[in-house]
């Protein structure tokens, strides 16, 4: 079975969720440092993979089997690049394997390269390798123009454990900057939910639902890559009721999925209806591709969706994702008394839009962030909605090789540095 080596996010915990809801397979064979995870699948992952997670960063292909050893890297390198005509690029990605190793191989293998008469260049260097970018613009992925070889190894123990690969896909932060930052409607005091984590979110959603949803195989917002296709849509929508400026339906759109978009606020449904129509005319998205809506509706109300035009959008929602209310924006950390009226507001809120759901809803499951406020004595959780959770009909879920980090909570949390209000990623299955 084929090994691959995928370089995680900072949030390791749910890259390794991801892998596991969207890769059927997937095998986890051992984790390393720096956020790398080893793992087989039969699956023959491309970057059009890679291109709908969030949580990784770069994927590499295992090309040896057997006991290898570092003096065999120019002679595999030669043989990746073997169709590549003209000069070629080639690159490492060393991790566990000694600096000065590292910079002899590159002196080696051009060595190597120029005793067989061909022209190279490398890229990167012992100490920092290639940025992503470099590895696309210069055909490095592809193969076209080059390759860059990944060895994890042991430091100072290579020859124990020494793992070689080629990189097969690697993250267009071009891509996440574009509509991220260039979107016209970026609503700061409200939060701003990363798109890599609505990507996360929806294939959590994807996984929980049991759904085949298509998704689109090339960038159109690029004008150096040829005209994209979207696959054939199916016959049923996500679902995001507190859509605020429109973060999930954006990646919806971009994965070739029908969506219904709403909020309470009147002000984020025109910025996500001004952000959808900025994305559809970047990347050039028709609505009958791809349909969606955007409506004011309040998602503690009952859902009714036949008034919608769509004959796909009014059989309503296969799944909800969603970025709930997390709490007004915080400047300073709260006190205890401050953030336990925090919690009381919010745990009503999640409360009567999960008995909203399941009573116009039945059947339909969500994925949903919560808030968690990061106080001086510690982490402060939602509770109530934990133990109301029977009662509301919804089972808590994680992905295969997923552990809880709290105790009783099924949940995968998610928090960047310093900050006060960190998400709980909860996974909930309607109980048949």
């Amino acid at each position: 079975m084929p090994s691959y080596a995928a370089f995680l996010g900072h949030q390791p915990r749910i890259s390794v969720a991801e892998l596991a809801a969207t890769i059927g397979d997937f095998r986890l064979k051992r984790m390393l440092p720096n956020h790398i995870c080893l793992f087989e699948t039969e699956r023959d992952l491309t970057q059009e993979d890679l291109n709908k997670w969030g949580g990784i960063y770069l994927v590499a292909r295992q090309i040896t089997e057997g006991s290898v050893t570092l003096d065999d890297i120019p002679k595999m390198l030669a043989a990746e690049l073997t169709s590549v005509r003209g000069k070629v690029t080639f690159g490492f990605r060393a991790e566990g394997i000694a600096r000065g190793k590292v910079r002899d191989l590159y002196r080696t293998c051009k060595d190597a390269l120029k005793k067989q008469g061909r022209s190279s260049r490398y890229v990167g260097n012992e100490r920092i390798p290639a940025a992503a970018a470099l590895l696309r613009d210069t055909g490095m992925i592809s193969g076209k123009h080059g390759a860059e070889l990944v060895l994890l190894g042991k430091e100072g123990d290579e020859e124990e454990f020494l793992w070689i690969g080629k990189t097969v896909a690697a993250q267009d932060p071009n891509s996440y900057t574009k509509r991220d930052m260039e979107k016209p409607v970026r609503d700061t005091r409200a939060g701003l939910l990363p798109p890599k984590l609505a990507q996360m979110l929806l294939n959590f959603g994807v996984w929980v639902s049991g759904k085949d949803f298509g998704h689109r195989t090339s960038d159109k917002g690029n004008k150096k890559n040829p005209k994209s296709e979207v696959s054939s849509p199916k016959s049923f929508a996500v679902l995001d009721p507190f859509c605020g400026t429109g973060v999930i339906p954006m990646e919806c759109i971009l994965r070739g999925l029908p969506v219904i978009a709403s909020d309470a606020a009147i002000k984020a449904v025109t910025g996500c209806e001004k952000n959808l129509e900025w994305l559809r005319k970047i990347y050039d998205i028709k609505k009958s591709e791809v349909p969606g809506a955007v409506s004011k509706h309040n998602a503690l109300q009952p859902f009714s969706f036949s008034d919608l035009r769509d004959p796909i959008l009014k059989t309503g929602p296969a799944m909800i994702v969603t970025e709930s209310h997390l709490g007004p924006a915080l400047s300073d950390r709260p006190n205890a008394k401050e953030a336990a009226k925090l919690r009381t507001e919010n745990e009503a809120l999640q409360i009567a839009f999960l008995k909203n759901v399941a009573a116009t809803l039945p059947g339909v499951p969500v994925v949903v962030t919560w808030p968690v406020w990061y106080l001086k004595t510690g982490p402060l959780f939602l509770e109530k909605v934990w133990k109301a959770l029977p009662d509301l009909g919804f089972n808590p879920m994680l992905p295969p090789h997923c552990d809880p980090e709290i105790p009783g909570h099924f949940s995968l949390l998610y928090r960047r540095p310093e900050q006060i209000v960190g998400r709980e990623i909860v996974i909930l299955k309607p109980r048949k």
